[in-house]
């Protein structure tokens, strides 16, 4: 019998998750937006097993009827939504599962968490999301751990304008990634960093990167690991030169400030192309010793755009819908606790590439 699910949020990243989900014949979906017109392109996409709902999901009361009956909640929704959404998942008893990177809107799921009937899983996308998994599996081969890096990156496969870079998802979610405040562990304490700072460069198959501290990366990998580590730190990867023409926008010209940010906004969607020509990188790095030895041990992986059941995806896309699908596979199926948070560092690295959403990161 196919689990009902809702899925909320219509956009580039629900779209993505429809594409994986309808063809299994496995969930029977319900899809809401408040926008008409992104529902009229999901109803012409003919996705199978999938009715459309308009409604503002800005309501609590009203998603929280439109939630009821459906045993999992996904939210594609921008991070500002997240509380409404996982407060009426809880009223609905309905496993509850977002994409946010926003870390006050994450500490509310985690209240809502607490004694909840169902289970609470944030975070279910690249970074954060994946990056734990990975981090958490490479971090467990150690007896003891010094260092644990994480560097992720969305980045055009063909760059060409002085930003190498496109868009490739959420302009409210990398803006919110440019200027809020990191977490990070510095000599075995918690402690907040300033996103866009601590640039530092590599290289990565014959090609040059920079990488700089943007918030949210992290997830509760923070949490999960304070006390067994000396210095943990996610930042986000992109092509040299990146770094100081954003840092430019938002601290000299001060488009960073709240106030400021929809302008920031406009100017980004005006200026800057989307593209599906894209190739997400992951890497980790862990320092620690094992068998009375220091050592390191590196997970490196690039994942390029690619069709799935006849529609192109962006690697960035293609890599955020499968987190969350192969998440909501691993609670439906048992693999993972059905009540309160769930982390996505408990997740097996071995179960989540042997899922059949999460193995597009094994390819």
């Amino acid at each position: 019998m196919a689990t009902k699910l809702i899925l909320l949020g219509a956009g580039k990243i629900g779209d993505a998750i429809l594409n994986l989900l309808s063809h299994t014949g496995d969930y029977e979906i319900t899809v809401a937006d408040r926008d008409a017109e992104r529902l009229k392109y999901v109803e012409q996409a003919g996705f199978p097993n999938t009715r459309i709902v308009q409604a503002d999901l800005s309501d609590k009361a009203a998603v929280t009827e439109l939630i009821r009956g459906h045993k999992v909640t996904m939210s594609a929704c921008p991070y500002f939504l997240t509380p409404v959404i996982a407060g009426a998942a809880k009223a609905a008893n309905s496993h509850y599962f977002d994409l946010t990177e926003d870390v006050e809107s994450t500490r509310i799921v985690k209240q809502l968490a607490d004694n909840a009937d169902c289970a609470f899983v944030p975070q279910c996308g690249l970074a954060p999301g994946f990056i734990s998994i990975v981090a958490n599996d490479v971090a467990k081969r150690f007896d003891t751990l010094r260092d644990v890096s994480m560097r992720v990156g969305a980045l055009p496969t063909f760059p060409n304008n002085a930003l190498k870079y496109n868009l490739t998802w959420s302009t409210d979610g990398l803006i919110n990634e440019y200027c809020n405040p990191c977490e990070a562990i510095v000599d075995g304490e918690l402690r907040e960093t300033a996103a866009l700072e601590e640039i530092e460069h590599f290289s990565l198959d014959g090609i040059d990167y920079e990488a700089f501290n943007t918030s949210g990366g992290l997830g509760t990998l923070c949490e999960s690991l304070q006390g067994k580590v000396q210095n943990l730190n996610y930042k986000t990867v992109r092509y040299p030169g990146h770094r100081d023409i954003v840092k430019m926008l938002i601290r000299d010209l001060q488009l960073g400030k709240l106030e400021r940010r929809p302008i920031l906004k406009e100017v980004m969607e005006t200026a800057i192309p989307m593209t599906k020509q894209d190739v997400v990188l992951v890497f980790v790095s862990v320092v620690g010793m094992r068998d009375g030895r220091l050592e390191q041990e590196s997970y490196a992986k690039k994942i390029y755009a690619q069709e799935v059941n006849g529609q192109l995806l962006s690697a960035i896309q293609l890599t955020t819908a499968s987190g969350i699908c192969a998440m909501v596979d691993l609670v439906v199926t048992g693999k993972l606790p059905q009540h309160g948070l769930v982390r996505q560092e408990q997740t097996l690295l071995s179960d989540f590439l042997a899922n059949r959403f999460g193995r597009y990161y094994a390819i």
